[in-house]
C-alpha cells in the first residue's frame, strides 16, 4: 500500500491597509509570519511566495493578528513584536544574520560589519547587507536598523526608499548621524 503525503502546508494571505507608511500585504503560515510587503510591490510579493511552492489561501482571520501588531508599531503604539516569525524558509546563514537583525532593539542601530561580528563572520559584512536587501518581513526583521560603518543610511527596498527608512528610525527616536 503506497502512502500518503500529506499536503503542504498552505501560506495565507491578507492585509494592512491605511498606515502612516501605506498599505501592506501580508503572509504567514501556521508557524509565523513569512512576509511583508508594500502594497506597491505586489508582483514581488506574488513572485516571493510563488517561489516557496505552497498553496496560497487569502485568510484575514489568521492574518489580523499580525496586522494588527503591525499597525500599532506604524502608529507608534509598540516598541516590539510578539508575533511568531517562521524562519524556516531561510538558508542557515540567512536565518542567523535576520535573527541577529531582529534582535536589534527598538530605536537602535547595528552596521552591517557589526552584524557580521555578531554572527561569527567579521568579513562577511557584504554577505549581510545582501541577506537584509532580501529580506522577506521588512519592519518586523528591523533592516531599516542596519546603516553603513559610515553612519549613513545605505540601501532600503521598501517603501520610497532611503527616505522611508529614514522616517522609521526617526519615528523611534535612533540617533542619526
Amino acid at each position: 500500500m503506497k502512502k500518503k503525503t500529506p499536503a503542504p502546508v498552505p501560506i495565507y494571505t491578507g492585509e494592512l491597509n491605511g498606515t502612516p507608511l501605506g498599505d501592506f500585504r501580508l503572509a504567514a503560515s501556521d508557524f509565523g509570519l513569512i512576509a511583508v510587503e508594500w502594497a506597491d510591490s505586489q508582483p514581488e510579493f506574488d513572485s516571493y511566495l510563488a517561489r516557496l511552492e505552497r498553496p496560497i489561501q487569502p485568510d484575514p482571520k489568521k492574518i489580523k493578528p499580525y496586522a494588527r501588531e503591525l499597525a500599532e508599531y506604524l502608529n507608534g503604539k509598540r516598541t516590539a513584536f510578539t508575533i511568531p516569525v517562521d524562519w524556516t524558509f531561510f538558508t542557515p546563514f540567512q536565518r542567523e544574520a535576520l535573527q541577529a537583525v531582529y534582535r536589534i532593539p527598538y530605536g537602535e542601530t547595528r552596521t552591517y560589519a557589526e552584524i557580521a561580528k555578531e554572527i561569527n563572520r567579521p568579513l562577511a559584512w557584504r554577505a549581510v547587507g545582501a541577506v537584509n536587501a532580501m529580506n522577506p518581513m521588512p519592519l518586523v526583521i528591523p533592516c531599516h536598523r542596519v546603516i553603513g560603518t559610515d553612519g549613513k543610511l545605505h540601501g532600503y527596498g521598501g517603501g520610497e526608499g532611503l527616505p522611508t527608512k529614514e522616517w522609521l528610525l526617526k519615528m523611534e527616536g535612533a540617533v542619526m548621524a
